[in-house]
């Protein structure tokens, strides 16, 4: 499959690759809808799926590794057997290095700095 790049001066190319590049304003009419995950068990987050829900049976312990600057994940509790406490590689920035997640329906949405994961909103979570 080509890349598909899609700005102002050139409009809509191919070219060699793989994926999608949008150069330009992008307007959604519709809504954003990304793929979802689930973590049931302690382990590594995903970084390929926008969206992911928790669920635990017990306290686990889940890491997020660094991802690509400007990457945006949302996480989510949707079960609460016990804490899920997440530690991205490289900290949160703003000097703190855990997010736990007690809760159903504790959340939150980070954006990846380019060198920490950034909280950009946060539904009941402690972040320490």
């Amino acid at each position: 499959m080509p890349k598909v790049i899609i700005n102002d001066s050139q409009g809509l190319k191919q070219v060699s690759g793989s994926g999608l590049e949008i150069d330009s304003l992008l307007t959604l009419s519709s809504g954003l809808v990304g793929s979802v995950d689930t973590r049931a068990e302690a382990g590594a987050v995903s970084l390929t799926s926008l969206v992911t829900l928790v669920t635990t049976t017990a306290a686990r312990a889940i890491t997020l590794a660094a991802g690509e600057t400007g990457q945006i994940k949302v996480i989510v509790m949707t079960v609460d057997g016990g804490d899920a406490t997440l530690t991205p590689t490289g900290g949160i920035l703003g000097n703190t290095t855990t997010i736990t997640f007690a809760d159903v329906g504790d959340a939150v949405v980070l954006v990846y700095t380019g060198a920490k994961w950034a909280v950009v909103s946060n539904v009941g979570c402690a972040v320490d």
